[in-house]
C-alpha cells in the first residue's frame, strides 16, 4: 500500500539530545510503538559535550524564513503539503511528496538552511538542524486528518504555521485553517515546543 502523504519532523541542532527525560529515538528505539530511549543523563550530558555549537533556537522571523522556504519547496517540486508548523526547537511537516520520505526530509532542511544563510550570511557554518529526524507514513484520510490536527493544533500556541483546507474528501474543515497566511508569534523563543 502507497502512503497517502508523510509527517516528517526534524529538530533544531542541540535542542533535543538523547538521553533527556522526555525521551528519543537512535537506531535501535526508532520503530512504530516502541519504547523510546530510555532517560540517561549522563548520555545527556555526553551529547551535550560533543556539541560543536550552542543548541539552535528559531525566532519568530527566522520560523517565517522556515516555513516560507517549505512552501516553496513544495510549490517547486509540485507536492502536496497539507501542513507545516514551525516552532522554536522543532518543525513538523505533512506533505504528499514524490520522493523518498528521508529524501523529502533531506531537502525541507536544505531548502530551510538555504534560506537562513541568506537571511544570516555571517552564521554561514552554524549547524541548524539535528541529524536525521522522525519520519512517518500516513495511509489513509483518517490517519491523514489526525496528524494535520496535531501539527495544526495540538503544539501550544500557534507560531509559523500552514494548513491546507480541507483535507481529501471534505474532511477536516472545522481545522483551524492559517492557507497562505503564516501566523506571527510574539512569544518568547526560547519556550519550546
Amino acid at each position: 500500500m502507497n502512503a497517502l502523504a508523510y509527517f516528517i519532523t526534524f529538530h533544531t541542532y542541540g535542542s533535543w539530545l538523547h538521553g533527556r527525560e522526555a525521551g528519543s529515538v537512535d537506531r535501535d528505539h526508532n520503530q512504530y510503538g516502541t519504547e523510546f530511549l530510555p532517560a540517561n543523563s549522563g548520555l545527556e550530558q555526553a551529547r551535550r559535550q560533543q556539541m560543536i555549537h550552542e543548541p539552535y533556537l528559531l525566532n519568530p522571523a527566522d520560523r517565517e524564513i522556515v516555513l516560507a522556504s517549505i512552501c516553496q519547496h513544495c510549490e517547486y517540486r509540485k507536492w502536496l503539503l497539507y501542513a507545516a508548523h514551525v516552532r522554536s526547537n522543532h518543525v513538523h511537516v505533512v506533505v504528499a511528496s514524490t520522493k523518498s520520505v528521508e529524501q523529502t526530509m533531506t531537502e525541507f532542511k536544505a531548502y530551510a538552511t538555504r534560506s537562513l544563510v541568506a537571511a544570516h550570511p555571517q552564521e554561514a557554518k552554524r549547524k541548524r538542524w539535528s541529524r536525521h529526524g522522525s519520519t512517518r507514513y500516513v495511509f489513509d484520510d483518517k490517519g491523514l486528518e489526525a496528524v494535520v490536527r496535531y501539527v495544526i493544533e495540538g503544539q501550544g500556541e500557534a507560531m509559523a504555521v500552514y494548513c491546507r483546507p480541507p483535507l481529501p474528501g471534505g474532511r477536516g474543515s472545522e481545522i483551524s485553517h492559517r492557507s497562505d497566511n503564516p501566523s506571527r508569534d510574539a512569544s518568547d523563543q526560547n519556550r519550546a515546543r
